[in-house]
This record gives C-alpha cells, sequence and structure tokens, in this order.
C-alpha cells in the first residue's frame, strides 16, 4: 500500500514521501495516529498545493530577513562605559545592552538571536553576527569606548 507521510518518520522518510508500506501498518498504525494519508491521485495534488503555499511563504519570509539584514549592517553601534588601565572594562557589554540599543533605533531583535560567544570585556571594535533568519545572518560592527 503506498502512503503520503505526514509526519518525518525515522525508518520510513520525511514529510510528503511516497512510500510503499504493509497494508496492516498503513490501516493500523499511520493512518489512525494521522501520520500518512492514503497516497490516491487527490492526496497527491493536494500535497504539491500545500508545497507550493510553504515554498512561497518561506519565500517571502527569506527575502523580508535579507532586507532587515542589509538595514541591520548599514547601523554602527558606538557604547560608552568605563575602563580602567589597559582598556579593560568596568563590568562588560552583554547581547542584552546590544539588544537595547537596536530596540531604541527601532529594530526589535531578540537578545537571543545576537551571537556573543563571550561578554565584550575590553574597549574596541568588535563584529557581531545577528541570526535574523536561520538561513540568514547580518553583521553589525560595535564599538566600544571610555566615557
Amino acid at each position: 500500500m503506498k502512503v503520503i507521510l505526514k509526519e518525518n518518520i525515522e525508518t520510513l522518510g520525511h514529510i510528503g514521501d511516497i512510500v510503499k508500506v504493509a497494508p496492516g501498518y498503513a490501516r493500523n498504525y499511520l493512518l489512525p495516529k494521522g501520520l500518512a494519508v492514503e497516497a490516491t491521485e487527490k492526496n497527491a495534488k493536494a500535497l504539491e498545493h500545500v508545497k507550493r503555499q510553504m515554498a512561497y511563504k518561506k519565500d517571502k519570509v527569506t527575502e523580508s530577513a535579507k532586507i532587515l539584514a542589509a538595514k541591520l549592517e548599514e547601523i554602527s553601534i558606538e557604547l560608552l562605559h568605563q575602563a580602567g588601565e589597559g582598556g579593560k572594562l568596568f563590568g562588560s557589554v552583554t547581547n542584552m545592552e546590544i539588544a537595547t540599543f537596536l530596540k531604541d533605533k527601532g529594530f526589535d531583535i531578540d537578545r537571543k538571536k545576537i551571537v556573543l560567544a563571550d561578554p565584550i570585556k575590553q574597549l574596541g571594535e568588535y563584529v557581531i553576527p545577528v541570526k535574523v533568519h536561520p538561513e540568514v545572518t547580518a553583521n553589525i560592527k560595535v564599538t566600544v569606548k571610555a566615557s
């Protein structure tokens, strides 16, 4: 019996795959749990339609993320902090502080999307990656100066 998978199943395949399974497995497990639908002409056309819609939405979201990334890369962030000898900061610059600065500039970026391996503890210029989308990353320039 041929079925179209609605979920990823490790032993069978991925969403949208048409696979051949034993009739009992399909009737007793896959179909009742909603993991698959029978591979008919109607279901195959419906699947293609859904795939096209999802691809269109994904392209639209990716395009808007690229536009946002371009706008973010134009911004130069300048933060003032108290510093001691050798340019060592009292405290540190975190992704939360960068997110607050971006929010003041009109960009609503979640602090978890600002990728800082470690907080910034020295004066200087840094290039910080911001994941605006799983496929799109913007690099913003952060300058930390002594106040």
